[in-house]
Protein backbone atom coordinates (compact mmCIF):
# COMPACT_ATOMS: atom_id res chain seq x y z
CA UNK A 1 0.00 0.00 0.00
CA UNK A 2 1.72 3.59 -1.36
CA UNK A 3 0.52 6.41 1.06
CA UNK A 4 0.80 10.13 0.36
CA UNK A 5 0.80 12.45 3.22
CA UNK A 6 1.52 16.10 3.44
CA UNK A 7 1.37 19.14 5.51
CA UNK A 8 1.07 22.93 5.91
CA UNK A 9 2.10 25.25 8.82
CA UNK A 10 1.98 28.89 9.08
CA UNK A 11 4.20 30.69 11.78
CA UNK A 12 3.63 33.97 12.77
CA UNK A 13 6.69 36.22 14.89
CA UNK A 14 7.26 39.48 15.44
CA UNK A 15 11.00 38.53 15.91
CA UNK A 16 13.35 35.63 15.14
CA UNK A 17 13.08 32.83 16.37
CA UNK A 18 14.13 28.94 16.56
CA UNK A 19 11.81 26.30 16.10
CA UNK A 20 12.18 22.86 15.57
CA UNK A 21 9.91 20.56 13.61
CA UNK A 22 9.06 17.08 13.31
CA UNK A 23 6.60 16.16 10.43
CA UNK A 24 9.13 14.58 8.22
CA UNK A 25 8.32 10.69 8.27
CA UNK A 26 10.52 7.86 8.68
CA UNK A 27 11.39 6.48 5.77
CA UNK A 28 9.74 8.05 2.64
CA UNK A 29 10.09 6.70 -0.75
CA UNK A 30 9.95 10.61 -1.90
CA UNK A 31 9.71 13.53 0.09
CA UNK A 32 10.21 17.36 -0.47
CA UNK A 33 10.61 20.47 2.56
CA UNK A 34 10.04 23.90 1.68
CA UNK A 35 10.07 26.90 4.02
CA UNK A 36 9.67 30.19 3.35
CA UNK A 37 9.61 33.37 5.50
CA UNK A 38 8.52 36.66 3.79
CA UNK A 39 8.61 34.81 0.22
CA UNK A 40 12.35 34.17 0.56
CA UNK A 41 14.03 30.57 1.40
CA UNK A 42 14.88 29.68 4.63
CA UNK A 43 17.53 27.71 5.41
CA UNK A 44 17.24 24.15 7.05
CA UNK A 45 19.00 21.60 8.89
CA UNK A 46 17.93 17.92 9.93
CA UNK A 47 19.49 16.95 12.97
CA UNK A 48 20.14 12.98 14.30
CA UNK A 49 17.97 12.43 16.82
CA UNK A 50 17.31 9.05 18.42
CA UNK A 51 13.74 8.14 17.21
CA UNK A 52 13.04 10.93 15.02
CA UNK A 53 14.07 13.11 12.14
CA UNK A 54 14.20 16.32 13.66
CA UNK A 55 14.62 19.59 11.49
CA UNK A 56 16.13 23.03 12.74
CA UNK A 57 15.37 26.40 11.43
CA UNK A 58 15.75 29.94 12.55
CA UNK A 59 12.00 31.43 11.87
CA UNK A 60 12.49 35.14 10.61
CA UNK A 61 10.23 38.20 11.93
CA UNK A 62 7.03 37.98 10.31
CA UNK A 63 5.22 35.45 8.68
CA UNK A 64 6.76 31.84 7.73
CA UNK A 65 5.17 28.91 6.04
CA UNK A 66 6.26 25.03 5.94
CA UNK A 67 5.18 22.60 3.73
CA UNK A 68 6.32 18.80 3.67
CA UNK A 69 4.91 16.32 1.11
CA UNK A 70 6.26 12.58 0.95
CA UNK A 71 4.70 9.10 -0.68
CA UNK A 72 5.44 6.11 1.54
CA UNK A 73 5.18 2.39 1.13
CA UNK A 74 3.46 0.19 3.77
CA UNK A 75 5.60 -0.40 6.79
CA UNK A 76 8.10 -3.26 7.00
CA UNK A 77 9.24 -5.56 9.10
CA UNK A 78 8.53 -5.78 13.01
CA UNK A 79 10.97 -3.77 14.95
CA UNK A 80 12.79 -5.70 17.63
CA UNK A 81 12.72 -4.01 21.48
CA UNK A 82 16.32 -3.42 21.83
CA UNK A 83 17.59 -3.85 25.65
CA UNK A 84 18.30 0.29 25.49
CA UNK A 85 14.90 1.08 24.55
CA UNK A 86 13.43 -1.37 27.24
CA UNK A 87 15.69 0.13 29.96
CA UNK A 88 14.05 3.58 28.26
CA UNK A 89 10.43 3.16 27.98
CA UNK A 90 10.01 1.65 31.07
CA UNK A 91 10.50 4.16 33.28
CA UNK A 92 8.51 7.53 34.16
CA UNK A 93 8.96 10.67 32.37
CA UNK A 94 7.53 14.20 31.85
CA UNK A 95 3.89 13.90 30.94
CA UNK A 96 3.46 9.65 31.60
CA UNK A 97 4.29 9.43 35.63
CA UNK A 98 3.80 5.16 35.92
CA UNK A 99 5.42 5.26 39.27
CA UNK A 100 2.64 7.34 40.72
CA UNK A 101 0.27 4.81 39.48
CA UNK A 102 1.80 1.11 39.82
CA UNK A 103 -0.83 0.52 43.29
CA UNK A 104 -3.49 1.63 40.90
CA UNK A 105 -2.64 -0.35 38.02
CA UNK A 106 -2.09 -3.67 40.01
CA UNK A 107 -5.82 -3.19 41.28
CA UNK A 108 -7.37 -2.62 37.52
CA UNK A 109 -4.95 -5.13 35.89
CA UNK A 110 -4.29 -8.85 36.04
CA UNK A 111 -0.23 -8.68 35.39
CA UNK A 112 -0.07 -12.49 35.11
CA UNK A 113 -1.88 -12.35 31.59
CA UNK A 114 0.21 -12.97 28.46
CA UNK A 115 1.68 -9.96 27.32
CA UNK A 116 -1.01 -9.28 24.14
CA UNK A 117 -3.59 -9.76 26.31
CA UNK A 118 -2.55 -7.65 29.00
CA UNK A 119 -1.82 -4.72 26.48
CA UNK A 120 -5.12 -5.45 24.72
CA UNK A 121 -6.60 -4.99 27.93
CA UNK A 122 -4.95 -1.87 28.95
CA UNK A 123 -6.10 -0.29 25.43
CA UNK A 124 -9.24 -1.54 26.15
CA UNK A 125 -9.78 0.11 29.33
CA UNK A 126 -8.53 3.60 28.38
CA UNK A 127 -10.93 3.29 25.95
CA UNK A 128 -13.36 2.86 28.15
CA UNK A 129 -12.71 5.55 30.89
CA UNK A 130 -11.71 8.43 28.54
CA UNK A 131 -14.31 10.12 26.19
CA UNK A 132 -12.59 11.44 22.94
CA UNK A 133 -13.19 16.39 23.14
CA UNK A 134 -11.35 18.16 21.05
CA UNK A 135 -9.76 20.83 22.93
CA UNK A 136 -10.78 19.40 25.90
CA UNK A 137 -7.12 18.90 27.57
CA UNK A 138 -4.05 21.13 28.04
CA UNK A 139 -0.61 21.14 26.56
CA UNK A 140 0.89 20.47 30.61
CA UNK A 141 -1.64 17.72 31.35
CA UNK A 142 -0.19 14.50 32.24
CA UNK A 143 -1.68 11.13 32.25
CA UNK A 144 -2.85 11.63 36.24
CA UNK A 145 -4.83 14.87 34.86
CA UNK A 146 -5.88 12.58 31.84
CA UNK A 147 -7.31 10.00 34.07
CA UNK A 148 -9.00 12.58 36.86
CA UNK A 149 -10.35 14.62 33.88
CA UNK A 150 -11.91 11.90 32.01
CA UNK A 151 -11.67 13.11 28.38
CA UNK A 152 -8.87 14.62 26.49
CA UNK A 153 -7.84 14.09 22.84
CA UNK A 154 -5.00 11.80 20.94
CA UNK A 155 -1.94 12.27 23.00
CA UNK A 156 -4.15 12.20 26.32
CA UNK A 157 -5.28 8.27 25.13
CA UNK A 158 -1.54 7.73 24.43
CA UNK A 159 -0.39 8.93 27.51
CA UNK A 160 -2.52 7.44 29.68
CA UNK A 161 -1.83 3.80 27.47
CA UNK A 162 1.36 4.06 28.18
CA UNK A 163 1.61 5.07 32.07
CA UNK A 164 -0.68 2.23 32.70
CA UNK A 165 1.48 0.36 30.69
CA UNK A 166 4.85 1.11 32.20
CA UNK A 167 2.93 0.93 35.75
CA UNK A 168 2.71 -3.09 34.85
CA UNK A 169 6.55 -3.12 33.63
CA UNK A 170 5.70 -3.18 30.04
CA UNK A 171 8.10 -0.30 28.08
CA UNK A 172 6.03 1.26 25.79
CA UNK A 173 6.41 4.64 23.90
CA UNK A 174 4.43 7.36 21.92
CA UNK A 175 4.40 7.58 18.10
CA UNK A 176 3.23 10.54 15.97
CA UNK A 177 2.18 9.25 13.42
CA UNK A 178 0.13 10.40 9.98
CA UNK A 179 -3.45 8.63 10.06
CA UNK A 180 -5.59 7.61 6.68
CA UNK A 181 -8.79 7.72 7.88
CA UNK A 182 -8.60 10.10 10.58
CA UNK A 183 -11.41 12.58 11.22
CA UNK A 184 -11.27 15.22 11.27
CA UNK A 185 -7.24 14.94 9.34
CA UNK A 186 -4.82 16.30 12.07
CA UNK A 187 -1.36 15.10 13.65
CA UNK A 188 -1.89 11.67 15.20
CA UNK A 189 -0.37 10.05 18.25
CA UNK A 190 -0.50 6.02 19.23
CA UNK A 191 1.62 3.85 21.83
CA UNK A 192 4.10 1.31 20.77
CA UNK A 193 4.11 -1.48 23.56
CA UNK A 194 6.52 -4.51 24.17
CA UNK A 195 4.98 -7.28 22.99
CA UNK A 196 7.05 -10.28 23.23
CA UNK A 197 10.64 -8.40 22.56
CA UNK A 198 8.80 -7.13 19.64
CA UNK A 199 7.35 -3.09 19.53
CA UNK A 200 3.39 -3.61 18.51
CA UNK A 201 1.15 -0.58 17.95
CA UNK A 202 -2.35 0.30 20.36
CA UNK A 203 -4.22 2.84 19.67
CA UNK A 204 -7.29 3.30 22.46
CA UNK A 205 -8.86 6.23 20.60
CA UNK A 206 -9.91 3.68 17.87
CA UNK A 207 -10.41 6.49 15.14
CA UNK A 208 -7.83 4.95 12.02
CA UNK A 209 -6.74 1.90 11.06
CA UNK A 210 -3.45 0.87 12.31
CA UNK A 211 -2.20 -0.87 9.51
CA UNK A 212 -2.08 2.31 7.46
CA UNK A 213 -0.51 4.52 9.97
CA UNK A 214 2.50 6.22 8.60
CA UNK A 215 5.60 6.97 11.12
CA UNK A 216 6.89 10.20 11.82
CA UNK A 217 8.94 9.45 15.20
CA UNK A 218 8.56 7.85 18.58
CA UNK A 219 9.97 9.07 22.39
CA UNK A 220 9.11 8.85 25.69
CA UNK A 221 5.91 11.03 25.83
CA UNK A 222 4.67 14.01 24.01
CA UNK A 223 7.66 16.30 24.91
CA UNK A 224 9.58 14.19 22.59
CA UNK A 225 7.08 13.92 19.80
CA UNK A 226 5.61 17.53 19.07
CA UNK A 227 5.62 18.40 15.61
CA UNK A 228 6.42 22.31 16.10
CA UNK A 229 8.59 23.43 19.11
CA UNK A 230 9.25 27.11 19.25
CA UNK A 231 11.87 28.76 21.25
CA UNK A 232 12.57 32.70 22.21
CA UNK A 233 10.19 35.74 21.29
CA UNK A 234 6.27 35.23 20.80
CA UNK A 235 6.77 32.88 17.88
CA UNK A 236 2.86 31.28 17.59
CA UNK A 237 1.44 28.80 14.96
CA UNK A 238 -1.35 30.37 13.48
CA UNK A 239 -2.80 28.04 10.58
CA UNK A 240 -1.74 23.83 10.09
CA UNK A 241 -3.66 21.79 7.67
CA UNK A 242 -2.96 17.64 7.49
CA UNK A 243 -3.52 15.12 5.09
CA UNK A 244 -3.02 11.41 4.51
CA UNK A 245 -4.32 9.04 1.41
CA UNK A 246 -3.62 5.59 0.62
CA UNK A 247 -3.96 4.74 -2.89
CA UNK A 248 -6.29 2.16 -2.79
CA UNK A 249 -9.12 0.58 0.00
CA UNK A 250 -8.73 1.84 3.33
CA UNK A 251 -8.36 -0.45 5.66
CA UNK A 252 -11.43 -0.51 8.19
CA UNK A 253 -10.82 0.71 11.53
CA UNK A 254 -9.75 -1.63 14.21
CA UNK A 255 -12.46 -3.85 16.17
CA UNK A 256 -10.10 -3.28 18.98
CA UNK A 257 -7.61 -0.92 20.19
CA UNK A 258 -4.76 -3.95 19.84
CA UNK A 259 -5.52 -7.18 17.47
CA UNK A 260 -5.27 -10.20 19.40
CA UNK A 261 -3.05 -12.79 17.41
Amino acid sequence: MRTDVACTLTVSSPAPATALLQVAVAAPLTEQLTVLGGGQPVPVEEVAVPGARVHRLQVPAGETTIAYTAQVESAGSPREVTPAEWAEFVRPSRYCPSDQLEGYAGTEFDRSLPRAELVASVAAWVARRLLYVSGSSRSVDTAVDTLLLGRGVCRDYAHLTITMLRALEVPARLVAVYAPGLSPMDFHAVVEADVDGVWQTVDATRLAPTSALVRICSGRDAADTAFLSLFGGQAVLERMTVTATVDGDLPAPDDEPFPLP
